[in-house]
């Protein structure tokens, strides 16, 4: 296990890069602490693979350094650098027994078999793959394939690292959550570093302590998955979070206070100082109540999701949509919309501009 440093890391596929858009990864200045579960969270095309090629060998940055523990390891190739990697497809030998393929990371590095048995043995527990250890892998479900490739990346207790790239794309939805409970009940079981690769706000934000969000080659918010829902620090953040994710409404701003259809809207806290920039409003569905007073809107869509209702009402020209628990108004009745003005935030070309309640100027 390894504290991993990336530092002024910058990536081109391109020979001479010259501009910012011909890095496929900006500058990344990054700390993830020995023994943390972290996600990489982003759209495709957004560079986790491209990064996280670069952390595991097989790729050399444009720029920059990778430190294992205050190691640089930058120029090393992959297999100097004890770091386990699963895929999106299960790595595994369907020739072999569930205990040959985890045993087969162990017995490649010259590990005695008397060690080898009992740490199979442990890792099959964990997994819940106690009673399939003398069973053909062939023959085995998806999801237990998967398991057997988890397995053979937590076996080793020399790795830096365990990767997790996509691990459960082409798992069934229905055990997709069986799975992520697995996977963080290992974390918390072994405590290797994890670094888990995903576009689904979902794996990342049950797997990891911290989630680190990427957009266009660059990290736009490192946090908890609580700070990312509840405070993000970008429009695209909270776009890419929630479900539906937040209302991001064109403003004004004028003498220190932000106006949204003519209307001032009362903010967490004081807009920053700038006299540039494109400004919006940021505020999640769950933060809007419908009730007698506010904004004037008319409901155009109201869509039943089971736990609540998603409304979505036309102010203007501008579609908002609200979380609502329990009966809402019929389509095309007119509403009352009410921002909690705590979770109410300004943007400036797209990065939040409000200082948050307490902070200091």
């Amino acid at each position: 296990m390894a504290k991993i440093t990336l530092s002024k890391l910058r990536h081109s596929y391109y020979p001479n890069p010259e501009k910012p858009d011909d890095y496929a990864l900006k500058e990344i200045d990054l700390d993830w602490e020995d023994g943390g579960a972290y996600a990489l969270l982003g759209p495709s095309g957004c560079g986790k693979s491209t990064l996280l090629n670069i952390i595991s060998g097989l790729l050399d940055p444009s720029e920059g350094r990778i430190l294992f523990d205050d190691q640089d390891v930058t120029h090393l190739p992959p297999d100097q650098r004890n770091i386990a990697q699963v895929f999106q497809f299960p790595v595994i030998y369907d020739t072999m027994t569930v205990f040959n393929n985890l045993a087969f990371p162990l017995r490649n590095r010259g590990v005695d078999e008397v060690t080898v048995k009992a740490r199979v043995a442990e890792i099959a527990q964990m997994l819940e793959l106690g009673d399939m250890l003398h069973t053909r892998a062939a023959g085995l479900s998806p999801d237990n394939k998967q398991k057997i490739s988890m397995g053979r990346g937590l076996v080793r207790k020399d790795v830096n690292v365990v990767m997790f790239d996509e691990p459960l794309t082409v798992i069934d939805p229905h055990l997709k959550w069986k799975l992520r409970s697995k996977l963080k009940e290992l974390h918390q079981k072994v405590r290797a570093t994890m670094i888990y690769v995903t576009h689904d706000q979902t794996e990342a934000l049950t797997f990891a302590d911290q989630v680190v969000v990427m957009n266009d080659g660059e990290i736009v918010q490192i946090g908890t998955p609580v700070e990312l829902f509840e405070r993000p620090a970008h429009t695209f953040v909270g776009h890419f979070i929630g479900s539906p994710g937040m209302n991001v409404l064109p403003c004004d701003v004028s003498q220190g206070s932000a106006f949204f259809n003519g209307h001032m809207i009362p903010l967490e806290g004081n807009i920053t100082k700038s006299k540039t920039g494109k400004t919006e409003i940021g505020i999640r569905p769950e933060h809007i109540s419908l009730g007698d007073h506010g904004l004037k809107a008319v409901i155009c869509k109201v869509s039943d999701v089971g736990r609540h209702n998603v409304v979505e009402a036309m102010i203007g020209d501008t579609a908002i949509k609200v979380v609502v628990n329990g009966a809402v108004p019929a389509q095309g009745e007119a509403i009352h919309l009410s921002f909690d003005p705590a979770k109410t935030r300004l943007y400036r070309d797209g990065w939040i501009a409000t200082q948050a309640k307490g902070a200091t100027p």
